[in-house]
């Protein structure tokens, strides 16, 4: 990119954050809308099945557990609660969902909507504990793209979950905003992935307050032009994909065939912004191997930077 294009691309996107500075990582809400954050990490979380490194056995040895990426959202007023992401921790992240909001006795309805970005394990595989083998839910509205609800109408197990009315698929259309529930305001923005079995979707989140953005996972911002200032557009916090650091910490994959933009990458991109609007733009889905979950000083550094790696637990008034 060069420097007038750079100029211009910073100045539009510091535009469009103009309403970052000052948002609490943690405030607890008396009513209204709170997102909250349930996983930071990769698919596989950590510690990472078939991992020897030593991230992964000090994890074991010491007890430290991160789930994979994903939000929740509690609205107080209307007593309603949104997942984000089914992951393979679905009953963890549900469970602190309830504690984080203080709602308890929720039985065989854990929650009232489902978000799901696409179908890769780490998003979608926590679908199957809906099922009558586990909570046998009632319903639960999927919100997903019309080709991911083609997909779990069309595949088991997920069409299991659906001809026995324990989800429903709630098919949207990219790009025009739907409300899981009045007062909470949802656009699906697509984005380039390895889309095997559906396509790929961000999501902005919008309740009377603020606009958060959750992007876990992209191929790279510039696989589309223009794509990371459409999805920052009026955003006031943004959760991008912090999969690999600089790529360095996986010398034994082929990073072609799993394919994330760097942070590295996405700090020299939005270096500015980060600078004028500190810790507006959070990292979350970090890989196991991702030295930002393990290095205290590489942290320190990335936070003087203006940028942050997501805290499970926290959360903003939407």
């Amino acid at each position: 990119m060069n420097a007038p294009l750079r100029h211009c691309f910073v100045i539009a996107l510091l535009g469009v954050l103009a309403a970052c500075a000052g948002v609490p990582a943690v405030a607890r809400a008396k009513s209204g809308c709170e997102l909250f954050v349930l996983g930071i990490a990769q698919d596989g979380g950590l510690p990472h099945f078939g991992c020897e490194r030593p991230c992964c056995v000090e994890a074991r040895r010491s007890g430290r557990v991160l789930y994979p990426a994903s939000l929740g959202v509690c609205d107080r007023d209307a007593g309603k609660l949104l997942l984000i992401e089914a992951t393979p921790r679905v009953e963890e992240q549900v469970a602190r969902l309830h504690r984080l909001a203080g709602i308890r006795g929720r039985g065989r309805d854990p929650i009232d909507a489902l978000l799901v970005t696409h179908a890769h394990i780490g998003h979608y595989l926590g679908l199957a504990w809906f099922g009558r083998e586990v909570a046998s839910t009632r319903r639960v509205p999927v919100f997903c793209s019309p080709r991911f609800a083609a997909f779990l109408r069309q595949h088991g197990p997920w069409r299991q979950l659906v001809e026995l009315d324990q989800i429903a698929p709630q098919p949207f259309e990219p790009g025009v905003a739907f409300s899981p529930w009045p007062g909470l305001s949802v656009t699906a923005v697509p984005v380039p992935h390895r889309d095997e079995f559906s396509d790929t979707m961000a999501y902005r989140l919008t309740g009377r307050e603020r606009t958060v953005l959750f992007v876990p996972d992209v191929d790279a911002w510039e696989r589309e032009p223009g794509l990371l200032a459409r999805l920052l557009d009026g955003v006031d916090v943004a959760y991008l994909d912090g999969t690999f650091y600089d790529g360095s910490e996986l010398p034994d994959r082929n990073l072609a065939e799993i394919r994330h933009p760097l942070m590295t990458r996405t700090m020299a991109l939005l270096a500015e912004v980060a600078r004028a609007r500190p810790g507006a733009l959070r990292f979350v889905h970090l890989n196991h191997t991702n030295p930002a979950l393990h290095d205290a000083a590489l942290r320190r550094d990335i936070e003087a930077r203006g940028f942050r790696i997501a805290e499970p637990g926290e959360s903003i008034r939407l």
